[in-house]
């Protein structure tokens, strides 16, 4: 059965017999075909008429396949295009490819053959069209965002209100979840989108250089400095400045930071006049600012300052209905950039990923997938078989829920504290492979352990 309303296919070939041999085994599947006899006559009937898959023949007289196909992407660039061919070769399926063809199949083949690429193109075509649906309902702030989940959802919903105002905003949630992207999203619907969106990773600069990189230097005030730098929130003025992983800053640079944010000035290393900036300033961080400010390691002043509009974005085990579109276009963009078909995603790969747990998050399924895409070059599709070990070693803990134990943040919270103390069971207390085997960088490991109080001498024994 064909879903989605993917049934209308316009078929060109200048071979009769071909046109009928397939156009018979796709209507005995359910598919409404218009079959053409050439380029020419297939142009017309894109001009009047409206299909949602083209299969053409790439050698015919008048007007070749790749002819057509640039037709085809110039009225209906969303319409997938199946591009088969007698003469073929890996140079002419390239060319196809990067011409915007979805697949290429190479005469002769079986039905079936064709059967499958129609069905990868519908898949596409259903979650892309998903994905923009969604999108267009949050408004033009989505984009870039790929999601069909009720949480974010939500969360791109509220993007327009917050870039409507130049108060700072605070974007919360675990690495790899996409902050920057959120933030790059709420540039792009503001006021300030001609301006520039300037990006820093807070832990990623040395103490002794956050000064210089954020307020800049003149000429001569350090050992080095050979000539002046503006510095990030200069480089920055009108437009956005986004602070990442902000909860990774020194206490003794708060203070100047809030100092700069308050009066929306900066004075530069070696200089004594401070200097005006006009920015919107979001942060992000993956740590939890409000206790860490009860703990005293981050200014509580700062905090409330920075966290006027606050965004949490959800952790990818709390989004599953994601995952099929975010590999989905991995996979996409990977096969794009490398010329070559999208492979088909199978059933159990999809129950896979959908079960993991993912810890690295979004991040971690975008490495996977690019991984994959470049290990099963070649293949028509990706299966679970494809998966590195680690989705295998850690089984999915299933609990069946009760009338009276509903709390979903606790149930995940002891779902992850659980992969813990499997993954340490499995790698025989040795944290640095157990963080290895969850995708967590070490330290973020160390500070889950804390969190939720996993025994680590009980899970070495």
């Amino acid at each position: 059965m064909i879903s989605n309303g993917f049934t209308r296919i316009l078929l060109v070939d200048d071979e009769a017999g071909m046109r009928l041999m397939l156009a018979t085994c796709l209507k005995r599947e359910g598919y409404l075909v218009t079959a053409a006899a050439d380029g020419r006559e297939a142009e017309k009937l894109l001009q009047n008429e409206v299909f949602d898959a083209l299969i053409t023949d790439l050698n015919m007289p008048g007007l070749s396949g790749l002819e057509l196909l640039g037709l085809a992407r110039q009225n209906a660039p969303e319409m997938p295009v199946i591009v088969m061919s007698a003469y073929g070769s890996s140079d002419s399926a390239l060319e196809a490819m990067r011409s915007g063809a979805f697949d290429y199949v190479f005469k002769p083949f079986q039905p079936d053959e064709m059967l499958f690429s129609l069905k990868k193109a519908n898949a596409h075509v259903r979650l892309t069209r998903e994905n923009q649906a969604l999108k267009r309902a949050a408004g033009q702030a989505g984009d870039g965002l790929v999601f069909k989940s009720r949480q974010m959802s939500d969360l791109v919903g509220l993007i327009p209100q917050i870039a409507g105002t130049d108060s700072p905003a605070l974007i919360t949630g675990e690495s790899g979840t996409g902050k920057e992207l959120v933030a790059r999203a709420i540039h792009r619907a503001s006021g300030r989108a001609a301006g520039p969106f300037v990006a820093v990773n807070c832990g990623a600069v040395a103490e002794s250089l956050l000064e210089s990189e954020l307020f800049g230097h003149l000429k001569g005030a350090f050992t080095g400095a050979e000539r002046n730098r503006e510095g990030l929130f200069r480089a920055a003025n009108h437009g956005t400045l986004f602070l990442d992983e902000i909860g990774e800053l020194p206490l003794t640079f708060q203070v100047k930071l809030l100092r700069a944010i308050q009066f929306s000035e900066v004075t530069p290393v070696g200089g004594e006049t401070p200097v005006k900036f006009n920015i919107r300033l979001v942060a992000a961080t993956s740590r939890d600012l409000e206790a860490m400010a009860r703990e005293r390691l981050f200014r509580e002043d700062l905090f409330y300052r920075i966290n006027v509009l606050p965004l949490h974005l959800p952790p990818l085990r709390e989004r599953r209905e994601d995952i099929p579109l975010l590999a989905d276009y991995f996979a996409g963009r990977l096969a794009a950039r490398l010329g070559r078909p999208r492979p088909q995603l199978s059933d159990d790969f999809l129950e896979s990923i959908a079960n993991y747990p993912w810890p690295g998050n979004i991040r971690e399924l975008e490495n996977i997938m690019d991984r994959l895409m470049i290990m099963t070059s070649g293949r028509e599709a990706i299966t679970a078989a494809d998966l590195p070990p680690k989705f295998s070693a850690v089984a999915l803990p299933r609990r069946e829920p009760t009338a009276g134990d509903l709390d979903l943040k606790a149930a995940m919270k002891q779902l992850e504290a659980d992969y813990i103390r499997a993954a340490l069971a499995a790698a025989r207390g040795n944290r640095s492979e157990a963080a290895r085997r969850l995708g967590l960088s070490y330290p973020s490991l160390l500070s889950k352990i804390k969190l939720y109080g996993v025994d680590v001498d009980e899970d070495q024994r």
